[in-house]
């Protein structure tokens, strides 16, 4: 494994738990690639401060490896072909999870699920949007699949880890068409509503993880009945 820098070892050495990456990943500015395309590694990640949902995955993956954890992410496939990329692990037999999107629904979890595939289901009804809906979900050891690809600290773009879980076999989830057109019907009238805001207060929402600054303000959260 590569040796890290002065400062990115002591990044690493504060962020030794999966709460303190998750809040580290919160602090940073979410990567809209406004310039581009990018699929950056941990260390350019660090360097720019920003990053998109595979870019914190991979993040994630290798400040927690240096604790002990293995490196892992979990891939979702949507119906409409825009996925979403974790980084999940275990504690005492279950699963948690930590993660950064553009939706409050799709950051972490706690550590309080069965089984992987609990922990995909419970971003269900947080994936509905517009257009999105999960359909399935796959764990891929990034050490097994990657191999001697330098995923971990390359100053270029690490496209190859992105064909590898496009690529890479997925389980199918249940996907209830109707239970997701009433969530679709929700979230299309709290943002017509809300139109400068994300929903926050979703089943389950308890075991999440902390969210961004951005969500938790005084006042955004606002709870509107959910569909049944």
């Amino acid at each position: 494994m590569a040796p890290l820098s002065p400062a990115e070892q002591r990044l690493v050495r504060r962020l030794s738990t999966p709460a303190c990456v998750q809040g580290y990943l919160n602090g940073l500015t979410y990567n809209d690639e406004r310039g581009g395309k990018t699929l950056r590694s941990f260390r350019e990640v660090v360097r720019r401060r920003t990053a998109h949902c595979l870019e914190a995955a991979l993040a994630a993956a290798v400040i927690l490896e240096r604790h002990g954890y293995p490196p892992l992410v979990l891939s979702f496939e949507s119906i409409d072909k825009l996925e979403h990329v974790i980084f999940v692990y275990r504690r005492r037999g279950r699963w948690g999870s930590i993660a950064r999107s553009r939706d409050p629904g799709l950051h972490g979890r706690k550590p309080v699920f069965r089984s992987a595939r609990d922990l995909a289901r419970s971003y269900f009804e947080p994936y509905v949007d517009l257009t999105g809906g999960i359909t399935a979900y796959a764990v891929v050891d990034l050490n097994r699949e990657m191999g001697s690809y330098d995923w971990r600290f390359s100053p270029r773009n690490v496209w190859k880890v992105e064909q590898m879980l496009i690529d890479y076999p997925h389980h199918q989830l249940p996907y209830n068409r109707a239970r997701a057109e009433r969530w679709r019907a929700w979230y299309r009238a709290f943002r017509a509503r809300y139109p400068d805001r994300k929903p926050v207060c979703y089943p389950g929402r308890d075991r999440w993880s902390a969210l961004p600054a951005q969500y938790t303000r005084p006042g955004y959260a606002v709870r509107v009945p959910h569909p049944r």
